[in-house]
């Protein structure tokens, strides 16, 4: 398939002691890496869009290529918000513990495993359902070398406070073992009474653990990163004086929930962050920092924590050339959509619902141009949309000799514009986004000259939900037996 990813996943990218550095751009919260053999494997949380966690590998830690997902099937117990994810191995056995919705329930943590990192993975179902929600694992062995699982209880989920617990895990990962026993939870006023996302890493004799702290996500968010040390694993913890050792600065905000990682002799913290300018709309990212031991037997990184790394140049373009779609597309986790790929030609069936059935790409910046080619033998209401999710998105779209921009806000469709036009065997939709939010969309009948629809911007500030990012794809309205076509699909990032 022909499909660029200029400067996606790679980018030339230098790191540097003196600086953080961008290595994931779009939309990978809450990344989890591990090293097995020679190259770095990682994932992160895909929420409600499906397939369900990325599965990324480099060589480097810093140029990530996008291998396919854990689950490209929803397991049988759990339904959506497939969260936190993290990515484990250990003779020869590669392990994910997740975080999903148990159908009829409340969060819990299921683990799936895999002979190798890229699959394919068998779930093992869910190992711990508190009544408040369990999430946030992360498997660590103690000092006599027992495995232990580290979770959060989800309590502010119900307005409760947050305990970080351990408790033993049997070697087969089916099952806890013994009492749970609370490690710590947040007592600082910069922690805001929630703690969350806690990896560990040990070294001489302390056990460190990386977590973070306060409100994750969305505009509001005011998110930092915490250290703590124990001697023991069950504790008792103790937590850095100098925390948050990172926190927001001019180009980026919200830092946290993250992984550390050795290499070559040198330590790193993969996170997430948004991008000030982007913010919500590009959503969290992927950061890599490099930390290292103090003599005093703490934890530092560098002051310049959060220089930014530009995504301008971000490219993809799909021209439908292959078999199957490329691990890039992604759909929502409560619809059926069925595509297929002939002679250059996407298909998308329709769904009959206001949302329709859609397939997204990330986004990388603040500013970007998309677009897409239907054609005029779509049965089906073809389109181009701005996706937060199935009660909001905005669309132009055409059908027959109709185009028009739709607007679906809270499940409410509008119709913003409408025209006719003339019927022409292909039909050039393109998108123009300025500041993350502000949408115009145009037409071309010709390929060349584009026509502007709408007389001033429309604005999609509504449009991500609190946890994800805008997505941009081909939409397809009307019956389930009607299809929509297109081709030559693109994204192209521009200056901020």
């Amino acid at each position: 398939m022909k499909v660029f990813f200029a400067a996606l996943f790679f980018a030339i990218i230098s790191l540097q002691s003196s600086a953080q550095k961008l290595v994931m751009p779009g939309d990978y919260p809450d990344p989890s890496v591990v090293k097995i053999g020679n190259r770095y494997w990682a994932s992160a949380t895909s929420s409600n869009w499906f397939p369900a966690y990325p599965l990324l590998v480099s060589k480097d830690l810093i140029k990530w290529e996008a291998k396919g997902y854990v689950f490209n099937q929803l397991p049988a117990w759990a339904d959506y918000y497939f969260w936190a994810p993290e990515i484990s191995y250990e003779k020869g056995k590669v392990y994910i513990y997740y975080t999903a919705h148990k159908r009829g329930g409340n969060l819990c943590v299921g683990i799936a495993s895999a002979d190798k990192p890229e699959g394919p993975y068998t779930d093992h179902g869910p190992l711990i359902c508190q009544e408040a929600g369990s999430i946030d694992a992360f498997p660590m062995r103690d000092k006599n070398g027992k495995l232990f699982m580290i979770w959060k209880e989800d309590g502010n989920s119900v307005k409760k406070p947050t305990p970080i617990w351990a408790q033993e895990m049997n070697e087969g990962r089916t099952a806890l073992t013994g009492e749970k026993k609370e490690l710590f939870r947040g007592t600082e006023p910069w922690e805001g009474e929630l703690i969350e996302g806690v990896s560990m890493i040990r070294n001489g004799e302390y056990f460190y653990a990386f977590y973070a702290a306060a409100a994750c996500c969305g505009r509001k968010c005011n998110y930092g990163t915490g250290i703590a040390r124990a001697k023991d694993l069950l504790g008792p913890w103790e937590k850095y004086s100098k925390n948050p050792v990172i926190t927001h600065d001019d180009e980026w905000k919200c830092p946290g929930h993250g992984t550390p990682i050795e290499k070559n002799g040198k330590y790193y913290f993969l996170y997430h962050a948004y991008e000030n300018k982007s913010n919500v709309y590009a959503g969290r990212q992927g950061l890599l920092s490099e930390f290292k031991f103090t003599s005093d037997g703490w934890i530092e990184f560098e002051k310049d924590q959060l220089a930014p790394e530009k995504t301008s140049g971000i490219t993809i373009k799909d021209d439908f050339n292959g078999a199957a779609l490329n691990d890039n597309w992604q759909w929502s986790i409560f619809q059926n959509v069925s595509s297929s790929i002939q002679n250059n030609i996407l298909e998308l069936n329709a769904n009959p619902v206001k949302s329709g059935a859609y397939l997204g790409q990330k986004t990388f910046n603040a500013n970007y141009k998309a677009g897409i080619s239907v054609l005029q033998k779509s049965a089906a209401e073809a389109g181009l949309a701005a996706i937060g999710d199935d009660r909001n998105l905005i669309r132009l779209s055409v059908f027959k000799n109709k185009i028009r921009i739709v607007q679906l806000k809270d499940d409410k469709e509008t119709i913003i514009k409408e025209r006719e036009i003339p019927l022409s065997e292909i039909i050039h939709l393109s998108m123009k986004v300025s500041n993350g939010k502000d949408i115009t969309f145009s037409y071309s009948t010709d390929g060349n000259t584009y026509q502007v629809l709408q007389e001033k911007e429309i604005d999609g500030s509504f449009l991500p939900p609190w946890d994800r990012a805008v997505r941009i794809g081909p939409i397809s309205n009307g019956s389930a037996n009607q299809k929509a076509y297109f081709k030559n699909f693109s994204l192209v990032g521009a200056p901020d």
